[in-house]
């Protein structure tokens, strides 16, 4: 057994080194193509598994990543989405709304409805073809509020780094595009709780509880364990200089805090992402060097191996005639719900047509975020594999529509209001 052991470890780290090693020989292939290495990655990892390399003969992906190393390097994915999910939750700052209040609110809130509706429509067309996963039914409403609300996504890390490459930051343009996805963000991640309670819950006795463990916990971070992070922050932090200690006893309090959000009923990325939520605002600046960066450092570490293992289960063979049109009309359904959207609501508070296409390209990128609900949607037994991998082909499209689509150096003149630094910007795929 010892051996065994043994042996799926020395696969697992196996299977990491090649993960890194593909990831690396393709970012920069395709930064010439201004492309966000979230985009190199998945492709790395749909490359390396059945749509490609399973082509060939030998069935290389089992041998490159065998099924029993496969939950070992999920398991190491997943320190990278946990701590990635705590810092999104701690740099959203929702500050930036005030002053622009109403092309913010408008925007988010349209680039959120309008492709809800529509990708609800279109899950509820297409239901039948993926009610079941793993021999158990998916019920219709839960399927129809996953796929809504994984439309409705905007991907806000990825955006803020392409606003930052496209020299968008000062612009407003760049402001509102950046504010209205910190916006729908939250807003998603709450719509996404609640289609989770619905997902996981088999009867009212069972949302019940899902609901008040929920209300309960967010109760206790918020009155008791937040004023206790502020003590404790202010307690390692004695003259600009931060105690070694404190890294470690947030990283176990994300992990924590994940773990019992995963014993209510909902995925463990809430946990991480709530308790980002709490941290004290005003110490974002004073711990950057000593806890934003090594955690910022950990997760480019160990992202790649969470896009190119959801890549791994990508498998573009068994979507067949009928598949294709599906995934064509999800893409066509996702830029339109989403772009025209945040068109119109950009339009309504004064800006440009120029101004508006860009925001609705921006508003358009899912990236890693759609790739963390997707993976939760499987986990949650919501989406089966060919549903999987057609919304992530999806994520991959709409994400990599930004880069030649986008202008660099648009605007240099404009609005500089509410200036965005790179400190302020999660650094992040």
């Amino acid at each position: 057994m010892a051996g065994n052991s043994a042996d799926i470890l020395a696969g697992t780290v196996a299977g990491v080194a090649v993960i890194l090693t593909a990831g690396s020989v393709l970012v920069p292939l395709l930064r010439r193509l201004r492309q966000p290495p979230v985009i190199a990655e998945i492709l790395a990892g749909i490359l390396l598994g059945p749509s490609l390399l399973g082509l060939l003969p030998g069935d290389l992906p089992d041998v490159l990543f065998p099924a029993e190393t496969r939950s070992g390097l999920a398991g190491i994915a997943q320190v990278g989405i946990l701590l990635f999910m705590f810092l999104i939750g701690w740099e959203i700052d929702l500050r930036q709304v005030s002053a622009r209040k109403k092309a913010v609110l408008s925007i988010s809130l349209a680039a959120i409805a309008v492709p809800f509706v529509t990708g609800a429509a279109l899950a509820a067309w297409i239901h039948a073809e993926h009610d079941t996963v793993g021999g158990h039914h998916v019920g219709k409403l839960p399927f129809v509020l996953f796929v809504g609300t994984a439309m409705a996504i905007t991907a806000f890390p990825v955006l803020a780094r392409i606003i930052l490459e496209h020299r968008l930051q000062h612009t407003r343009v760049g402001i509102v595009a950046l504010a209205s996805a910190a916006v729908g963000d939250a807003l998603a991640w709450c719509m996404l709780a609640a289609v989770s309670v619905v997902a996981v819950s088999t009867g009212s006795g069972q949302v019940i509880t899902v609901v008040g463990g929920t209300a309960l916990y967010a109760l206790v971070l918020f009155v008791v364990v937040r004023p206790l992070l502020r003590r404790l922050i202010d307690g390692m932090t004695k003259n600009d200089v931060v105690s070694p200690r404190l890294l470690p006893i947030l990283a176990a309090g994300v992990f924590l805090s994940a773990y019992v959000t995963h014993r209510i009923g909902l995925d463990a990325i809430f946990g991480a992402f709530t308790f980002g939520l709490i941290m004290p605002r005003d110490s974002l600046k004073r711990l950057k060097s000593s806890v934003c960066v090594p955690f910022e450092h950990i997760t480019t570490l160990l992202m790649p191996i969470f896009f190119i293992t959801t890549g791994l289960s990508v498998d573009v063979t068994q979507l067949g005639g009928a598949g294709l049109l599906e995934l064509v009309a999800i893409v066509l359904v996702a830029c339109f719900g989403k772009m025209s959207g945040a068109i119109a609501a950009a339009r309504m508070t004064g800006m440009t047509w120029r101004e508006s296409s860009v925001v609705a390209v921006l508003m358009n990128t899912r990236g890693l975020t759609e790739l963390i609900i997707l993976n939760a949607g499987v986990s949650m037994g919501v989406l089966d594999n060919r549903m999987f991998t057609m919304m992530v082909l999806m994520a991959l499209v709409t994400t990599a529509l930004a880069g030649p689509l986008v202008p660099r150096q648009s605007y240099a003149r404009g609005d500089t209001e509410l200036p965005l630094t790179e400190a302020a910007v999660p650094q992040a795929k």
